[in-house]
Order: structure tokens, then C-alpha cells, then sequence
């Protein structure tokens, strides 16, 4: 990697470059409001209440107590590495075991609908109607790992915090006993939430840059070449073997060049739906360094994103069969795909970075507020 840095300085920069655009604009504002809620709610002990609420419902499917339903529900709206952070939050408290969470961590990182239904359905492919296809294929294939992932580590007590009823009564009294053990005040809660936030982004974009400098690297490398050579061996088509892997490093850059392909419809969605189960290893790289700080083993997710890979791929075949095709044949596939063309990330490109930099320099100032007082 030194080598090849010394080497290819401006392959470097450029794609070092093109990694931050992304965080800087589109990835750090539209998840910073989703991580300070959550953060503000695990701090008033919603969590505890939506845990008794969902214990009927998460505990027989996916084997995993009720606040499980919280992780689930704000990991799918948010997109990746939520589902692991809220998840590691839940371990770190003692909510759920070291079994209890892996399997939770193992369906509850999905891409975020606006991901889905914007960037890639009109962003990439060109026509919102496949983004319903796209969701329903990647939800599913979710879904079906919570279910198959129930059954890991079976013999499993699970944590003792459960509840019986269906009471909005026990969920109102467990966010107010929650609330009075957490004794912050409201000022400090919004500070930490803040300033956690904003670490757990800035450690995203450091994975981001990463793997997109790793990414322009690779490809003008011998690694990409010999494995080139081994996807040929399987029949790869020679214009699909280079995005695959660009896409098994870091899923947006792989999605962008698979519809820029010649490949036909069913296959450019087939392989991203795929990518998008996967995850990729930039995304998986983010969510091992988030399990880091706990008891949470990583192979049971990176298991599960094999499964939700190959699971959303039958159900887009599934769905490309039993649908007609007809009209969405003459899907427009853009040359450019890092382009889009649509209202919200015109907005974001201009807004974005404003937001970004706002909430640093607030986190800083909250940072500094604190290491003064104490």
C-alpha cells in the first residue's frame, strides 16, 4: 500500500477526494439527526418502554428482547453502521446478552428507504419504479436473516428483562425508572448526545476515505488483476468483473459501475441487490470497529451478510419473474451515475457540508465545555 501511494499519488487523491465529498455532503448530515434522537432517547429511557411494547413481537421471531424492536426500526430508517451502534449501546447496558446481540446485529444494518428509493433507484438506475423492487428485495432478505439467525446460539438463557403483558402502563413506568437512573439532566444529555454522535460519524468518514483511496489503488494493482483472472474461471463477463469488485470494497462506488455496465436489467439488479446485502467491506469495517468495544463477535454478522446477500438476490429473480417487465425494459442507465439528478442531493450538496461543519465545531465546543468543568 506505501508502494503503491508513492507510486499513484494523484489515483490516491482523487479517490481520497471523491471519499469525502461523499461524507462531507450526503453521508454525515443526513445521519447526524437520526444518531442524536436515538442517543436522546436511549438517555430518557424510551428505549426501556418500546422494549416492553415490541417483547411480543421480537422475542418468538427473531429471538431477541423487545428493545430489540427500537434497534430495528431506527437501523432500517437510518441506514448503516446504525443497527450496530444502537446495538453495542444495548450490550454495553445490559439489555441483551452476548448471543441476544449478535443475532440482533446481524439483520438490524440495512440501507436507509431514502438510499434505496433515491440514489440508487432514480440516482443510478434512472427510474424510481425499481426502487419498490430494490426495498422489497433487500427488506425481505433482512427479514429472512432475523429469522434464520433466531436459531444461533439456541441454548441461550437470554437477559432477564422481560415483560409478560402488553401494558402501556409498565412501558411508561420502565422510561420513567430508566429516566431517573440515568440522572443527567436534559442540557448534558443533548451535549453527550452531540458530541457521541458526531465521533461515531467522524469514524465512518474515516472508513469512507479510506476505502475509497483502497479502492483507486486496487484497481490499477495486481490484486484486482489476479482476482479478475479467478472470476473468469466462474464466467464472469469481463465488463461485470471489475465492478463486483470495486462493489465487494465499498458497495456505492460498485453500485454506480454495475448500472453504468452493459450488462441487462435483471442481472445489473441481481448484483446490486447482492451489493446491497453484502454491505461491503467498508461497511463492514465500520461495524466491526463499532463491535470493538464490546463482547460482540463479528463472524455471526459477516455470516448473515452472505445470507442476506444470496436472499435478496432470490427474491429480485423471484419478483423479475412473476412481474411485467415490459415497461421497465427501456430503463435509462446514466454514464455517470455520481451524478444525480434529483432534488434532495442538489439540496444536500449545497446544504451539507454547512451542516457538517456547524455540528464539528458545536461537538468541540460541547467537547471543550466538558474537559473545563471537570
Amino acid at each position: 500500500m506505501t508502494i503503491s501511494l508513492i507510486q499513484m499519488p494523484d489515483v490516491a487523491f482523487e479517490a481520497s477526494t471523491r471519499g469525502l465529498n461523499l461524507w462531507w455532503t450526503i453521508v454525515f448530515p443526513s445521519l447526524l439527526p437520526f444518531f442524536i434522537i436515538a442517543e436522546l432517547l436511549f438517555g430518557l429511557g424510551v428505549v426501556h418502554g418500546v422494549g416492553i411494547l415490541s417483547e411480543k413481537i421480537m422475542k418468538p421471531l427473531f429471538n431477541v428482547p423487545g428493545a430489540g424492536g427500537f434497534v430495528w426500526v431506527m437501523g432500517m430508517a437510518s441506514g448503516y453502521p446504525a443497527g450496530a451502534k444502537w446495538t453495542a449501546e444495548l450490550r454495553k447496558r445490559g439489555q441483551v446478552t452476548q448471543i441476544e446481540a449478535e443475532r440482533l446485529v446481524a439483520f438490524t444494518n440495512a440501507s436507509s428507504p431514502l438510499f434505496i428509493l433515491s440514489a440508487v433507484a432514480v440516482g443510478f438506475f434512472g427510474d424510481p419504479a425499481l426502487g419498490v423492487f430494490l426495498a422489497v428485495a433487500h427488506y425481505g432478505g433482512s427479514l429472512i436473516v432475523g429469522v434464520c439467525m433466531r436459531f444461533y446460539g439456541f441454548s441461550d438463557q437470554g437477559s432477564n428483562d422481560r415483560s409478560s403483558d402488553f401494558s402501556f402502563k409498565q412501558a411508561f413506568l420502565a422510561i420513567h425508572l430508566a429516566r431517573l437512573e440515568d440522572k443527567r439532566p436534559f442540557g448534558q444529555l443533548l451535549g453527550d448526545a452531540v458530541i457521541k454522535s458526531v465521533q461515531t460519524l467522524l469514524l465512518v468518514g474515516g472508513f469512507i476515505i479510506l476505502f475509497s483511496v483502497l479502492t483507486g489503488l486496487l484497481q490499477d494493482g495486481i490484486l484486482f488483476s489476479s482476482a479478475s483472472n479467478i472470476l473468469s474461471l466462474v464466467h464472469v463477463p469481463p465488463d461485470l468483473q471489475t465492478p463486483i469488485l470495486t462493489g465487494m470494497l465499498e458497495m456505492t462506488n460498485g453500485i454506480g459501475e454495475i448500472t453504468s455496465s452493459n450488462a441487462s436489467l435483471v442481472t445489473q439488479l441481481s448484483i446490486v441487490s447482492f451489493m446491497l446485502g453484502f454491505h461491503g467491506f467498508s461497511i463492514q469495517a465500520q461495524i466491526a470497529s463499532i463491535l470493538a468495544d464490546t463482547d460482540i463477535r463479528f463472524t455471526p454478522y459477516f455470516i448473515a451478510r452472505i445470507i442476506h446477500g444470496c436472499s435478496a438476490v432470490l427474491i429480485m429473480l423471484m419478483i423479475f419473474k412473476w412481474s411485467s417487465m415490459t415497461s421497465l425494459q427501456a430503463v435509462k442507465i446514466f454514464n455517470e451515475p455520481s451524478v444525480y439528478n434529483y432534488s434532495y442531493f442538489d439540496f444536500m450538496f449545497v446544504v451539507g457540508p454547512i451542516l457538517t461543519l456547524s455540528a464539528i465545531v458545536l461537538a468541540l465546543i460541547l467537547e471543550f465545555k466538558k474537559i473545563k468543568q471537570t
